[in-house]
């Protein structure tokens, strides 16, 4: 599982999550709309966490710099 995540990828999903969670704890999304945007917020933290999305694999998408090397 090679990582397809960038730094602002892994920031931006994190700044979701934290949204989500403030509506969430201030009862301004409930039921359906709360569940929903609780897997989301879950996915995104734990893609954020590991630097990896298998959504972006299908695709061939990386928001990750290449590695530079020093020869």
């Amino acid at each position: 599982m090679k990582q397809n995540m960038g730094a602002v990828d892994k920031v931006i999903r994190l700044v979701v999550v934290a949204i989500i969670a403030a509506l969430y704890f201030t009862g301004q999304i409930t039921g359906t709309a709360a569940i929903i945007l609780g897997i989301i917020a879950v996915a995104f933290l734990v893609t954020s966490l590991i630097g990896w999305c298998p959504t972006y694999v299908p695709f061939g998408i990386s928001t990750k710099k290449a590695d530079k090397t020093l020869r």
